[in-house]
């Protein structure tokens, strides 16, 4: 393998990871909250073909986009009052959500395009640019590896620090994870968990509009039919991996983005298109089970030192 080819790759690699982020990062916000999000692909779906709608029509890419968080924030409010208010299973409910925009996305393509595969041809939708940065651009192979990159994944790496501030350096953040860990508590003190709960998913949902859109904006001009291909799901894992850590979700994002590169150049050598399309997410149970053994391990080995101290401690009483 030439210097070269590793370079290419790893620039994919980045590239791939960079919608699986944002959902990682919108996971990472739920998490907090003590609560999963499991409707991050309908979050994206939404965004990606409004985004594609109106950046269109208006030949505006900031109106396209924040047309594209808005529709995701409407869903996700919906999502909000059938799980909070009204009561309805909020996994359940996900799992509706979800199928129900891999349609509807679909429905929308085809009235206003009459094409139920994609938008080409139909809306000349504006992309974030490629951003070539600084200093770093003439640094030998780093510069290849990280500059170049679509807007959309620099913004995503500003995301990971933003979250971080706002979970662990803000009122809302400290709020977010009192609920998160005991919501009868934080209720008895005067905290709404259903509030809560409900500018958690609303924060997160803006997040992975984000990750939407990057896919129809950013690395594609045009909406294809359910190309989110999935992505939700492994971000969720890599957030829960993580346990909920802004810096781990999105470094772990980088491990899935590495493993579905492998899955793309492995079309070279490797024919059979169903394996390659069930790779990423082998690989994704894979590592689940192997963080989930270590952590396993590690809360044995915590209760063993504890149980020594505390005998000790007895024993010198």
């Amino acid at each position: 393998m030439s210097l070269e080819y590793i370079e290419t790759f790893l620039f994919s690699a980045v590239r791939i990871a960079t919608p699986i982020m944002y959902v990682a990062l919108c996971s990472t916000i739920a998490l907090q909250g003590g609560l999963t999000n499991m409707a991050a692909e309908s979050m994206m779906l939404i965004s990606a073909v409004t985004g594609v709608i109106f950046s269109a029509i208006s030949q505006n890419l900031l109106i396209g986009i924040l047309a594209g968080m808005m529709s995701s924030i409407l869903i996700t409010l919906f999502l909000c009052f059938a799980a909070f208010v009204m009561k309805v299973d909020l996994y359940l409910m996900s799992i509706a959500l979800n199928t129900a925009m891999s349609g509807a996305t679909i429905y929308i393509m085809y009235v206003t395009t009459g094409n139920k595969a994609n938008t080409a041809g139909y809306f000349a939708s504006l992309q974030m640019p490629n951003i070539q940065i600084p200093i770093i651009k003439d640094i030998p192979i780093i510069g290849s590896i990280l500059s170049g990159h679509n807007g959309f994944t620099y913004l995503a790496v500003i995301m990971i620090f933003v979250v971080w501030f706002i979970i662990f350096r803000t009122k809302l953040g400290l709020r977010i994870r009192a609920v998160g860990q005991n919501p009868q508590a934080a209720e008895s003190v005067g905290i709404n968990p259903s509030k809560i709960y409900t500018i958690a998913f609303v924060m997160a949902s803006a997040i992975a509009s984000l990750g939407g859109m990057f896919l129809s904006m950013g690395y594609q001009n045009m909406f294809i039919r359910d190309m989110t291909g999935g992505k939700g799901f492994i971000g969720m894992a890599a957030a829960t991996i993580a346990g909920a850590s802004p810096v781990g979700s999105a470094l772990l994002a980088v491990v899935f983005g590495v493993a579905e590169a492998v899955t793309n150049y492995s079309k070279l050598y490797i024919t059979d298109a169903q394996f390659l399309s069930a790779m990423p997410y082998i690989i994704t149970t894979v590592l689940l089970f192997i963080l989930s053994y270590i952590r396993m391990k590690n809360n044995e080995n915590d209760m063993r030192k504890r149980k020594a101290a505390a005998l000790k401690a007895h024993q010198n009483v």
